[in-house]
């Protein structure tokens, strides 16, 4: 019933989007002798901003055709690698003669960041995926949007994502190396627990983790706290509801992605009321970089997608109210997860100091139930003076976070002793 009641919300301010949008072309028409008058800027700002906070955000594109290296563009394409119902897999393949031209090696370690599948799109990496091509051939984890998924397509649960990572990474080949950034933590340090017993080939030369509740128990977050106060019954009855139509995924049960940005955001209600005022002054004072940056943030803030039922309720059992992983309890279908087992993959956990979704300790604490990896392929970092966003985007993960992990991938590309990859660069 929420969904319909939200998509008939959505339905019912149409004409009065309509309306703001005819109002914005006026106030802004150069034959309009006020449009340079204050009444004119604030009747556009007004009108602006109405449109933006009641329009509906779809998925965000990549927009990584040309990145800078070096000071030199290099142009990258997107390939759809592999791909599901669920998932696909997408490699930003870097032009080779412009990476001759910037100076870089035209075979470079493969990467695999695994995007969270909690709400936004893959494309909230967009700068961690630009940053990451400087020296890498970087592979991309692009979750669907439950509601487009039809029902015939049968189910997504934690299972299924271990199985991707799985798949996926066998798709990229040998000595590639896995990002997981925030909710992948446990599934992805699942999947490389269960290759490593398994002697798999395809098993990854190391694994970073940024942000991610490997063991939620530590440093509890007001996240944590509202999952372990509320029984398993209540996200059931409060959190899930049913596609409407007209979307593909129609009859689906889902998290919605809405319920979700709307939890967020009142966590930080007042910060974002800050922002849109300061929104509308830069809109009155012709402020094109304030918008532009404002525009920017919230256009990917807002788009939004929702997870299937199946796949949130069993994340919220399994790390944030039993802690199966961190207790040694995780088995995946029947069988059960030894993370003992990883000897020959390296580890690398970044947290953020003023991380108030995944606290300091949650992140590290793969160093300790993985026990059997030696000292020289391991690194524990915290980053001074960041949130959960710093840890994975923005200028100090470029400039402090980012050299240690490329460092730490280099570092354990030359000590894997898994069989060579074959050259992927484009």
């Amino acid at each position: 019933m929420l969904y319909t009641l939200h998509e008939l919300a959505y339905a019912s301010a149409a004409p009065f989007r309509i309306g703001a949008q005819l109002a914005r072309d006026f106030w802004t028409h150069p034959f309009n002798p006020a449009a340079e008058t204050a009444l004119g800027r604030t009747a556009f700002a007004s009108a602006e901003l109405f449109e933006s906070v009641t329009r509906r955000y779809g998925k965000p594109a990549w927009g990584l055709e040309t990145i800078e290296i070096d000071g030199r563009k290099v142009r990258t394409t997107e390939q759809v690698i592999w791909a599901s119902p669920w998932c696909r897999l997408v490699r930003f393949a870097r032009h080779l003669g412009d990476l001759k031209r910037a100076g870089k090696p035209t075979v470079a370690p493969a990467v695999l960041i695994v995007a969270p599948l909690s709400g936004h799109y893959a494309t909230l990496l967009r700068g961690t995926v630009e940053t990451f091509l400087q020296d890498h051939d970087v592979y991309v984890t692009d979750w669907a949007n439950a509601r487009q998924v039809p029902m015939l397509e049968g189910r997504f649960d934690f299972s299924d994502y271990i199985d991707h990572v799985r798949t996926m990474l066998a798709q990229i080949g040998p000595r590639a190396h896995v990002v997981g950034v925030c909710q992948p933590g446990p599934p992805v340090l699942a999947a490389c627990a269960l290759m490593a017993e398994d002697g798999d080939p395809n098993r990854p030369a190391s694994m970073t983790f940024m942000g991610s509740p490997i063991d939620a128990r530590l440093s509890p977050t007001v996240i944590n706290g509202l999952a372990e106060e509320k029984p398993f019954t209540w996200f059931r009855s409060n959190m899930i509801h049913t596609v409407p139509w007209p979307y593909p995924g129609f009859g689906r049960r889902v998290y919605p992605g809405f319920v979700q940005l709307y939890s967020f955001m009142s966590m930080n209600e007042e910060r974002h009321v800050d922002a849109h005022h300061e929104y509308f002054q830069h809109l009155v004072n012709g402020d094109g970089d304030g918008v532009e940056k404002h525009e920017a943030f919230y256009n990917e803030y807002l788009s939004v997608l929702d997870l299937t039922e199946e796949f949130y309720l069993q994340t919220i059992d399994i790390v944030f109210q039993q802690h199966l992983l961190p207790r040694g309890l995780l088995e995946h279908r029947g069988r059960r997860v030894d993370l003992t087992r990883i000897a020959d993959i390296g580890l690398m956990t970044v947290e953020g100091e003023k991380d108030d979704i995944s606290g300091v300790g949650q992140t590290q604490a793969a160093h300790t139930l993985c026990s059997n990896i030696p000292d020289d392929r391991r690194v524990l970092y915290v980053q001074p003076d960041v949130g959960h966003y710093g840890v994975f985007n923005g200028r100090r993960f470029r400039d402090e976070i980012y050299p240690r992990t490329r460092d730490f991938i280099a570092r354990n590309e030359a000590l894997s002793v898994l069989p060579e990859r074959p050259a992927a660069a484009a």
